[in-house]
């Protein structure tokens, strides 16, 4: 038997790669920064579940616990489009190993007892400011690690990961947060940023920076230069678009705690109630991804783009009718699993973007995709004060539903005349 070969490399030119996870897995890079994710974003999640039940304990405000949830979205609206750059300007690796030990510091400062509030708030900005560069460091290292469909299935095995991580610790977070406490809660997040760090330097190669260029470019130029890559194209602005659909179909998880109050039983308190809302979602994105990557051709990925669309949000107008808790449960599934569309958008958009620039572009993109659902969720708290959760949910998802659909003809617009223009070069 021969030696499995990196997937992606050394194929024929036109040849389809049939590419399996098992490839994908055997790639060593690869499982350092599947790994290294993996670990911190477990953390992540369990402050993530302490904070929400704490706060909607001590002030039964929708409103506050949206604005608490928000906090942890908001400041990729800075980061992402002038610190994701320095992922191009400096090795990536290295911008990844920088954010993974600051943010440890940080976090570890927070788990000191007695903290004040406020300091409290202005540490969670600055830890969540140091995962955009993180993230678009990630983002733009991953397709020269994988390449073609290996890409896709790469990405999708690590968006599995994260949705798996997520339900875990959102279904585990409240009986945990319950036993450890709040600060050594924190203590563990900053502990998996060192984990994170460890693997990364033990597992990922070094490799110079990928903007080589005689000057040196300021933040704000880098930036206005990836906004003009990514908004002057007609392609990457509907896959943009796309990705920045999510902040209907996230709505609902800043909103899950006053939802879970309306759904809370004797048997299943608000906490329990609040975990298993905020993991349905994660749950059938594990399905979705695991479904879409690995039984549609990359093709067809891209026509089922739409409708996938379409189905990360339809199912959220069922709570309209306010259902109990079972119906909302598979609703919230369902809607992920139309998220899963998310992994063609993101393999498009890698392909229309130059290697040198991808983690200017993927930082505009994630500072949007960010801000959206941190506005969504603002805004999903807000209106729940007034009208209650359940509408506000079926209303997040019509508006969805509808921008789903008009993005579907936009993007098959772009496809059919970026065709005719390719059949008449040829011709």
């Amino acid at each position: 038997m021969r030696a499995p070969r990196p997937p992606g490399r050394h194929r024929r030119a036109g040849e389809a790669p049939q590419v399996t996870y098992r490839e994908v897995i055997a790639v060593g890079e690869f499982r350092s920064l599947w790994y290294a994710q993996g670990l911190s974003l477990l953390g992540d999640q369990l402050a993530q579940v302490a904070l929400a039940v704490l706060v909607f304990d001590r002030t039964g405000s929708a409103l506050a616990t949206a604005a608490v949830y928000a906090l942890t979205y908001l400041p990729s609206i800075v980061g992402g489009p002038l610190l994701a750059g320095l992922a191009d300007r400096f090795a990536r690796r290295g911008v990844m190993l920088a954010c993974d030990l600051v943010r440890a510091a940080l976090v570890g400062v927070m788990a000191v007892p007695g903290m004040p509030f406020w300091s409290l708030c202005a540490l969670v900005f600055l830890v969540v400011l140091l995962g955009a560069p993180f993230s678009a460091a990630r983002a733009a290292l991953l397709p020269e690690v994988l390449e073609g469909d290996a890409y896709v299935l790469g990405s999708a095995l690590q968006n599995m990961t994260n949705q798996a991580v997520q339900m875990l610790g959102f279904a585990a977070g409240g009986a945990l947060i319950a036993t450890m406490g709040p600060h050594r809660a924190l203590a563990l997040d900053a502990a998996t940023f060192l984990g994170s760090a460890l693997i990364l330097i033990s597992g990922v190669r070094r490799r110079p920076a990928a903007h080589q260029h005689g000057g040196k470019l300021s933040m704000w130029s880098m930036t206005a230069s990836g906004a003009r890559l990514v908004f002057g194209s007609r392609h990457l602005r509907t896959l943009v678009l796309f990705a920045w659909l999510c902040g209907f179909y996230i709505l609902p998880e800043g909103i899950a705690a006053p939802y879970a109050a309306r759904l809370a039983t004797d048997g299943l308190p608000v906490p329990v109630i609040t975990g298993l809302l905020m993991a349905a979602m994660p749950a059938g994105t594990v399905v979705g991804a695991f479904l879409y990557s690995r039984f549609v051709s990359p093709p067809r990925r891209l026509r089922l783009m739409g409708w996938m669309a379409v189905l990360s949000c339809a199912p959220l107008i069922v709570t309209a009718l306010r259902p109990p808790l079972a119906v909302v449960l598979a609703a919230w599934v369902l809607s992920g699993v139309g998220g899963a569309y998310q992994l063609a958008a993101n393999a498009a958009f890698v392909q229309y973007v130059p290697a040198e620039r991808r983690a200017q572009a993927f930082g505009l993109v994630q500072s949007g995709l960010m801000a959206v659902q941190g506005i969504g969720i603002l805004v999903g708290g807000f209106a729940a004060e007034r009208l209650g959760p359940e509408p506000v949910v079926a209303l997040a998802g019509a508006a969805g539903v509808i921008g789903a659909a008009v993005l579907s003809l936009m993007w098959t617009e772009a496809r059919d005349k970026s065709a005719q223009v390719g059949a008449e070069a040829t011709a």
